[in-house]
């Protein structure tokens, strides 16, 4: 397999990475094995370590939010590999690999224009995105953070609209790859897209996002949610292929790491 394209790391602060005390570089290693210490819908605040009756200001944890993807390494934002216990079909384990990281940008171009039009009140300040496939190189799955200039108001009305609208399991608001070059996800086009994840955070100005296809360039006829894909019973290509679960447990993941670096990025600064 060629090596993973790395090109466009996020910042200067993030090109190399900034050394860390072994302590936090082991918390943030490359693996992750899923399944333990996620944090996903835990309160504001209450991720990110101290004092529970004393957390952060919201203020202050936007404002450190929105400079993660620049001040943390790109080996701790997206891992080069990550492990899934039990998170296949089936209880099946899984392990992907990171094969390409994309240069951060705009966010135009990066979602269907009806997706776009969704997203617009939160506004955009950047969007960085990662490819990983599955041990096998039989799937690929895109992961994206979209950082907003929104504050807590417009990121609590934009959940609550997804929600109540269940925009998330609409299959003309699927997110877009990124099919890097050269890499197995080189053939990854709006036409594979299979299953997709979209979160909507309320305690960062963050969309978190995940899409998964086939690595052969399939066209995919019957693309599903994460959360349908999922479902016990569920039959469509999606959910038997695995790639529902893939594009749940890499978004799990991802976010966990997001959290973690934000905790850590809070203690630095604070």
């Amino acid at each position: 397999m060629a090596p993973p394209r790395t090109e466009g790391l996020f910042a200067d602060g993030g090109r190399r990475g900034r050394r860390r005390p072994p302590s936090r570089t082991a918390a943030a290693a490359a693996t992750l094995v899923l399944g333990l210490g996620l944090l996903g819908g835990a309160a504001a605040g209450s991720w990110l370590g101290g004092d529970p009756d004393a957390p952060p200001s919201t203020a202050d944890t936007y404002v450190h939010a929105r400079s993660v993807w620049h001040s943390v390494p790109v080996d701790d934002l997206f891992p080069r590999s990550l492990r899934g216990k039990g998170e296949g079909p089936g209880g099946a384990d899984r392990l992907w690999s990171r094969i390409a990281v994309a240069p951060d940008s705009s966010c135009g171009g990066g979602f269907d224009p009806l997706l776009a039009k969704a997203l617009a009140p939160v506004g955009c300040k950047r969007l960085v995105r990662a490819t990983y496939t599955d041990a096998t190189s039989t799937s690929v799955t895109t992961v994206g953070l979209l950082v907003t200039t929104s504050g807590p108001t417009g990121m609590r009305a934009l959940h609550q609209r997804f929600m109540t609208e269940k925009l998330d399991e609409r299959t003309d608001l699927m997110p877009r790859a990124y099919a890097a070059k050269g890499t197995a996800a080189a053939g990854f086009g709006d036409d594979q897209r299979a299953s997709w994840r979209i979160r909507i955070l309320t305690d960062a100005p963050v969309v978190l996002y995940t899409v998964s296809g086939f690595a052969d360039g399939r066209k995919v006829t019957d693309p599903q949610s994460a959360g349908e894909a999922t479902q016990r019973g569920a039959t469509s290509a999606p959910a038997q292929s695995g790639l529902g679960n893939d594009a749940r447990s890499i978004a799990d993941a991802i976010e966990a790491i997001f959290r973690r670096a934000l905790s850590t990025v809070t203690e630095t600064t604070s």
